[in-house]
């Protein structure tokens, strides 16, 4: 047994589950990036896992392994960047481990994230809500389900995690009607409802009863949703609402862009980008610029405000002494 497979255990154990508390998202991500990690050293040096020491890791094979994400298995920059801060993450509790690596690590520090374009986020406009709405068939049980789940996401602007994570329990319709979370970075959050939500809600619930700890949009088995399933589910019924809203054929859409939706309509509303990241959960008011960047009837509104500027006629610009004259012909 080398160094690595001891330091690696404790790391997760030790360091992410019993002294971070890292969330069961961060625990997996970390995990799938290690397995990657590993599998590609075994290729690059013939060793197995289990035999695999930290001085293998060094940072031309990270940066091998970098280029391999981005090139052969077509990650995005922001998915490489992600992998490297797990990476970084586990080599600063090795550093505390093994100081006699300290040169291998510090140079696996080293290496800086990728920059990259930002993208426009893309959003939906209210008819566009309304059509993927609509789109779930409403004489199914999980059509019925499907619209709950899609205008709650619509109207609350939960993440994919938060949606799928919610409970019975977690839906307040009485007064001041809200759903409660454990958003990113264990943080507890409420988010208040609108009247066509508690609406939806209370035909759902009604209809799904259960128990406070079961599953607020559960499987047909009753477990709860995973992610990929509701990436599906939200691409199949955007791909029903095109046929009525013409405007979403040029749209990929996904659970991340009905948070965009709800951002947006915060915004458009007037709600200063204080309150909209409390209510999005973003610990970063930077976070929520992107939102006030992607708004073009925000910036036309903006534009409309100012005053015009008023035509001048030109004038050719003549020096009123010789030496100021010599000085702007250098």
């Amino acid at each position: 047994m080398t160094t690595l497979a001891p330091t690696l255990q404790a790391y997760f154990t030790d360091r992410l589950i019993l002294q971070r508390q890292a969330s069961p998202y961060t625990v997996a991500a970390y995990r799938d990036t290690l397995k990657l990690l590993l599998v590609f050293a075994e290729r690059r040096t013939g060793k197995p896992p289990s035999r695999l020491d930290v001085a293998d890791l060094d940072a031309p094979l990270i940066g091998a392994f970098l280029e391999h994400l981005e090139v052969e298995r077509a990650n995005s920059a922001r998915t490489r960047n992600a992998r490297l801060a797990a990476i970084h993450s586990l080599f600063r509790y090795a550093a505390l481990c093994h100081p006699e690596h300290a040169e291998t690590i510090a140079r696996v520090l080293a290496i800086p994230a990728k920059r990259f374009d930002r993208a426009v986020v893309t959003y939906l406009s209210d008819d566009e809500i309304e059509a993927l709405i609509a789109a779930p068939d409403q004489g199914t049980w999980t059509g019925r389900r499907d619209r709950t789940m899609l205008a709650l996401a619509c109207q609350s602007g939960l993440r994919a995690s938060e949606l799928t994570g919610l409970t019975v329990g977690d839906v307040h319709l009485g007064t001041g009607a809200h759903v409660s979370c454990l958003g990113k970075g264990r943080k507890q959050r409420i988010t208040p409802l609108t009247t066509g939500t508690i609406r939806i809600l209370e035909a759902w619930l009604s209809e799904r009863s259960g128990a406070g700890a079961d599953p607020l949009f559960p499987t047909r088995r009753g477990t709860r949703l995973s992610q990929d399933a509701l990436e599906r589910l939200v691409a199949k019924h955007a791909g029903v609402a095109a046929r009525t809203c013409p405007t979403l054929r040029g749209k990929r859409i996904s659970p991340h862009v009905t948070r965009h939706s709800a951002a947006m309509r915060l915004i458009n509303a007037g709600v200063d980008i204080a309150t909209v990241a409390l209510w999005l959960g973003h610990s970063n008011l930077a976070t929520v610029q992107t939102y006030i960047h992607a708004d073009l009837a925000l910036k036309e509104r903006a534009l409309g405000r100012t005053a015009p500027i008023k035509d001048r006629p030109t004038r050719r610009y003549r020096a009123s002494d010789t030496l100021i004259a010599f000085l702007d012909s250098l």
